[in-house]
């Protein structure tokens, strides 16, 4: 198998706890993000510093004091998510934490591609504008939505989603939580099949119809983007949510263009990590999101978060402490 193939996971020795790396993707941006991490530690402040300079506007600010409708608008708090995590990270690093694999939540892959050192963070912020640029364009000619549905089966909502038509399985977020996307209209009526058979459905506050076949008109303006990115030697593995593999090279290109119409595959993504031997779970970026899902996914795991300073002493300890 060549080294721009997947990976099949292999259960690794368990002579020390294996530390998985998360980052979220768009939805746990608020105002306020990364501000006390940045007043706290001068690596923070000059991830977000480095940020402006690469992007040309205050996103800091942005931020840290908002308003809100400009964070949550797609080219804003994509970056921002970025930038953020990337400073979480960066903290953690500074503080003796570490991990042997990492994986992201859709945008978060990109965060997670520079905790591995394959992508730089200069030019991961600018793929990262280029990507919201591109589905915002798409969003304004195809208005779409997306959809939580939650205590359903995922063949529940797969089943609902093709008798809605035009709407599809966007998230595997966990056993019991799916996220459809779709048309506008088309959303309307999976949340009407979905409260008809007594399934709680609630739309959400995103701007798109992501990872949907909605997002296809993106893909190729980000595939320019992308052949232009140097990709480096991982220092670490990465395992894509699209694919629920190990992937590096050449064919993290296409798999990043493909992740915009591609369902993202959490739970089997955290499932294939348990399996090659990972138990613990370590979320960097402003809210705890991911940590949630993974203990729904397998309640055996152990997680920790870093977002504000407070957090640091916990997610320090769980990435030292022995078997």
């Amino acid at each position: 198998m060549g080294p721009n193939h997947p990976t099949r996971p292999e259960r690794q020795p368990r002579d020390r706890p294996l530390v998985a790396l998360m980052f979220p993707g768009q939805g746990a941006q608020h105002v306020g993000m990364g501000k006390k991490l940045a007043e706290t530690f001068p690596v923070a402040r000059e991830t977000l510093d480095e940020a402006n300079d690469v992007l040309g506007y205050d996103l800091a600010r942005i931020c840290f004091e908002g308003p809100h409708e400009e964070l949550m608008t797609t080219t804003i708090c994509q970056p921002a998510m970025l930038a953020t995590s990337v400073a979480a990270w960066r903290v953690a690093q500074q503080h003796g934490v570490s991990g042997d694999l990492a994986l992201g939540h859709s945008l978060g892959e990109y965060s997670a591609l520079v905790a591995c050192d394959t992508l730089r963070y200069d030019e991961a912020l600018l793929l990262v504008a280029e990507r919201a640029e591109a589905a915002t364009e798409v969003s304004r000619k195809y208005p779409g939505s997306m959809a939580a549905l939650l205590g359903a089966s995922d063949e529940d909502v797969e089943a609902l989603c093709v008798e809605a038509g035009e709407v599809w399985p966007a998230n595997y977020n966990c056993p019991g939580q799916v996220v459809a996307s779709g048309r506008h209209r088309a959303v309307d009526r999976l949340l009407d099949l979905a409260r008809a058979r007594g399934i709680r459905a609630r739309r959400l506050d995103i701007e798109g119809a992501f990872h949907s076949a909605v997002m296809a008109p993106a893909t190729d303006r980000l595939r320019d983007a992308l052949a232009n990115v140097r990709i480096g030697t991982p220092s670490l593995p990465f395992l894509s949510a699209t694919s629920a593999a190990l992937e590096r090279g050449e064919r993290l290109r296409s798999l990043l263009a493909q992740q915009l119409t591609a369902p993202v595959r959490f739970t089997a993504a955290v499932r294939t990590a348990a399996d090659m031997g990972a138990d613990r779970f370590m979320e960097f970026g402003p809210r705890r999101v991911l940590v949630g899902l993974v203990r729904r996914i397998r309640s055996d795991l152990q997680t920790a978060h870093l977002g504000e300073p407070d957090d640091l002493p916990a997610l320090a300890a769980l990435a030292g402490r022995g078997d």
